[in-house]
């Protein structure tokens, strides 16, 4: 078997069999095929598309290039949820004790945030202490005791995926939705989940902007997990303005404990409910959706997430007591306001440029060496559809760094304010299983 003929293949439009994805990945890892073969395959995959077969048969693929994780020891049906990202989506830090308060177990690895703020990971860390490297006899306890753990990525999982990624990054073939979906999914499969929730995100601060391209692209992944055996739904969300009113680390974290204490803040309750629902059909909980959601929103009521929340922080090494004492969070020095210059209706908020004033006072990373400020942030006072007066407060920035001038004129960019009360966008656009 020759790579040169696999990429006329497929550059002709044909299908790749097994056997040939086979030859593709493994040769890929061990570097015996070149970066430049790959990447003129990748430019014929990005033109040309994959079959569903093919499609599956790379995400395994991908999964057989590292570790696999072995949750076999966890009591109970594991059920995994993935974001594909947004401004202000702190959803797994609610769903996961919503999800494990039933009794369903949520054993889930999470990565570091490069860009607007944090990932899930770098948000627990504003807890003092909380410790984000368990062994893999810590975490199979903590998942059997509380029902819940979030680490990060641990081991060596799907190498190949991250030297594709890394060469589709600087060859322009990052969106290609067989590339993206099965990218996802060979994660998701590699950490050992039972079925898997995703939250497709779509809208101005979403990787996918447009419904269409994010609706293809849930529809890739939940054929993946169908072909591969994983019971797999995708919800698809909107992401055209922050999520919530807390951007940042410490303050993201502020807010869903809010919300898991009975704060209803609309976007993030439905949204999270939402997702959970589907987790506990799938955990095999709920016989339907309509009855997960409503028992579920009922324990976010009640308080029975927040205590699991609690028990996880501490089993991590983290101070439990600043759940109950929000003002023991970190605190930045500085605090500064922006505010509208006319009066009328918040029309459109884009969520990239309000997630880049975020990275800009010090909550995310430009680089992957960057440090990151948890006390940083912006809470959002007004929010798409909400009528202002000239002068009133729109955003406050905190920060560490004394000079927010460059965050404020992103702030000014992100924001349109016109004469008319826009129209409002569902918060979730549809479900895909």
């Amino acid at each position: 078997m020759r790579m040169v003929d696999l990429i006329l293949k497929k550059r002709n439009g044909g299908e790749l069999n097994e056997e040939e994805i086979r030859f593709i990945i493994e040769g890929f890892t061990n570097e015996t095929i070149p970066d430049y073969q790959m990447s003129a395959l990748s430019m014929a995959i990005y033109f040309n598309g994959m079959t569903e077969k093919e499609t599956a048969a790379l995400t395994m693929e991908m999964v057989k290039s590292g570790d696999v994780i072995d949750l076999s020891n966890i009591q109970g049906k594991k059920v995994d949820k993935h974001s594909t990202g947004g401004v202000g989506d702190k959803i797994s830090l609610i769903v996961a004790p919503l999800v494990a308060s039933i009794g369903i177990p949520v054993a889930k690895m999470s990565g570091r945030g490069l860009g607007h703020t944090g990932g899930t990971i770098d948000k627990l860390e504003s807890f003092p202490g909380f410790n984000v490297e368990l062994t893999e006899e810590q975490f199979t306890k903590q998942v059997n005791d509380i029902k819940m753990s979030i680490i990060g990525q641990t081991g060596n999982l799907t190498p190949a995926d991250k030297r594709l990624y890394a060469l589709r990054d600087v060859t322009a073939t990052v969106d290609s939705i067989p590339l993206i979906a099965s990218s996802i999914m060979s994660k998701k499969i590699a950490a050992g989940a039972d079925s898997i929730v995703l939250d497709v995100k779509t809208g101005s601060g979403a990787f996918m902007k447009s419904f269409d391209d994010a609706k293809a692209l849930a529809e890739e992944m939940v054929a993946i997990g169908k072909n591969v055996g994983r019971q797999t739904v995708a919800v698809i969300t909107d992401m055209d303005q922050p999520l919530g009113f807390e951007i940042g680390n410490a303050n993201e974290v502020k807010e869903a404990i809010e919300v898991l204490s009975g704060k209803d803040v609309n976007d993030l309750k439905t949204i999270a409910l939402t997702i959970a629902g589907h987790m506990a059909v799938l955990g095999e909980f709920y016989p339907t959706f309509d009855e997960a959601y409503a028992d579920l929103e009922k324990r976010m009521a009640d308080g029975h997430a927040l205590e699991v929340f609690r028990q996880f922080v501490a089993a991590q090494g983290g101070d439990a007591s600043l759940v109950d004492d929000l003002s023991k969070l970190p605190q930045a020095k500085y605090e500064t306001t922006f505010v509208a210059k006319q009066a009328g209706y918040v029309e459109s908020i884009i969520a990239d440029e309000v997630g880049v004033a975020a990275m800009l006072l010090g909550a995310g990373r430009a680089t992957k060496d960057d440090q990151l400020d948890f006390a940083a942030g912006i809470t959002l006072e007004k929010k798409v559809g909400d009528k202002v007066e000239a002068g009133d407060v729109i955003a406050v920035l905190r920060s560490n760094k004394e000079d927010m001038t460059s965050a404020l004129e992103r702030m000014d960019h992100a924001y349109t304010i016109g004469a008319t009360e826009p129209t409002a966008r569902p918060l979730v656009h549809a479900v895909i299983q």
